[in-house]
Formats: C-alpha cells, structure tokens, sequence
C-alpha cells in the first residue's frame, strides 16, 4: 500500500466513499473497485472500511432531521443478521459468485423501473416482511463485498420518499450497517494497525467529500436524483454481473 498510483486510487476511493454518505446515488460502492485496481479486493475493502464509519459520522449529522424512522426499524434488524450470516460463511461462499447474485437483482430491479415507470417513483407501503428480506440481502452483501446498496434499493427505492428522506434513511441504514462489520472484519483479520494508519489518512478527504454530496443533493431536482439513482443502480449492477461471472468462471 504505497507509490503514487495506490495513493491517487486511494484518495479518489474516499472521496467516492464520502460523496455517497453525503447521499450521491450509489458512487460509495465505486470505493472498493477502483481501489481494487492496485491492491486485492479483499484488502481494498478492509482499508475502506474505517474510511466509511467515519464518513459516516459526518453524514449522520448532516442527515439528522432526514429520514424514515419505519424503514430503519424494518430494515435494520435483518441487516444485522445478514451481516453474522455473512461472517459465519466467509470462508464458504465464493465472493464471485454473491458479487454476480446482488448484479442481477439489481439489474432486474432497475430495468423494470426503467420500463414501467412514468414519472417519479412509485409509492408504495414499507412492509415488514420484504424488509427484513431485503435487509438482510443488504447486510450479507455489504459484509461480503461492500455492495448492499442495490438490495437495499430494491426495497426503498418504490416506497417514494422524499429525496432528502431517501438520502438521509440510506446514510443512517449503512452508517449502522458498517459499524457492526467492525468487530467481524477484525476477527478475520481484515483490519490491521497498518491500514488502520492509512484509513485516517484517507478519512480526511472522506470527510470533505460528504459534505460536498449533501449540497449537490439539496441542488438536484427531485426527478433528475431518482433519475440518477436508478440508472447509477442499473450501470453498477451490470458491472457487479460482468465482475462476477469474470471472478466464477477466471
């Protein structure tokens, strides 16, 4: 983890990382992949990791009064689960083959947005019993690869909440989600003194860029970010897919 092209992807990671606690669509989950383009992917997501639960920290003050308390309750304790589902199975199941999985369903998920959609989104209850689902496809996949977002998606993004609301209940959701993988990812040895060095390093322009995302999120037009968000959720899946099956069949 040095020389000038680690630094540049590292630096360009984190700032990736903070613009989506700052509540830009999915841009967070690009951290791990361009990191992963000078170092291992399962080093990239270690080193990331602090850097997320501190942007974190800065996106939950800059969301405080923004977001949906019945989503969080529903969502959170299947995370939670999906998240000690991930650490018992570690060592079983092939990351490629959850990165092809959590492609496809959002693939899925936002081409049929796509098709049927018109105007902004659909508006429709928080149910428990898919929350929980997807809350805890959302926590396994985070663990597992930092890539919860479109399972999360998945189930907020028909429920039509405001996009401040949708920004804010998305920072909360993951700011909980990152903070219980600590404790696993140290226990298989995925954070060290030695990235835990670099991370505070790389936290600073985290930080900057949280901010820099909560204001381009008070700038967009309430269709141009639901906009954005699932045609970012459809690019990323695809790319998940392509990943995937390239790690499956490498």
């Amino acid at each position: 983890m040095d020389g000038t092209a680690f630094w540049v992807a590292a630096v360009i990671a984190s700032v990736l990382v903070g613009m989506g606690k700052g509540g830009i669509p999915l841009v967070g989950m690009l951290g791990v992949p361009v990191l992963a383009l000078v170092i291992s992917p399962v080093a990239a997501a270690g080193l990331l990791l602090p850097v997320y639960v501190v942007s974190d920290m800065f996106g939950l003050w800059a969301y405080r009064q923004a977001y949906d308390r019945r989503v969080l309750a529903i969502l959170l304790p299947g995370a939670v689960a999906g998240i000690w589902v991930g650490w018992a199975t570690a060592r079983l199941v092939p990351e490629a083959a959850v990165t092809a999985l959590v492609g496809a369903i959002g693939l899925a998920f936002a081409a049929n947005l796509l098709l049927r959609r018109k105007g902004g989104p659909m508006a429709r209850p928080a149910r428990v019993v898919p929350g929980l689902f997807w809350g805890a496809v959302t926590g396994f996949t985070s663990f597992v690869s930092h890539s919860g977002a479109p399972p999360y998606q998945v189930y907020t993004l028909p429920l039509g909440m405001p996009k401040a609301v949708f920004a804010g209940t998305a920072t909360i959701a993951f700011a909980v989600i990152n903070a219980v993988k600590l404790l696993p990812y140290w226990q298989l040895g995925q954070l060290n003194p030695g990235n835990l060095k670099i991370a505070a390093l790389l936290s600073v322009p985290a930080a900057l860029a949280v901010f820099a995302g909560v204001r381009l999120v008070r700038w967009l037009p309430e269709r141009a970010f639901f906009g954005i968000v699932t045609w970012s959720l459809l690019l990323i899946s695809a790319k998940l897919v392509w990943d995937g099956l390239r790690g499956l069949t490498g």
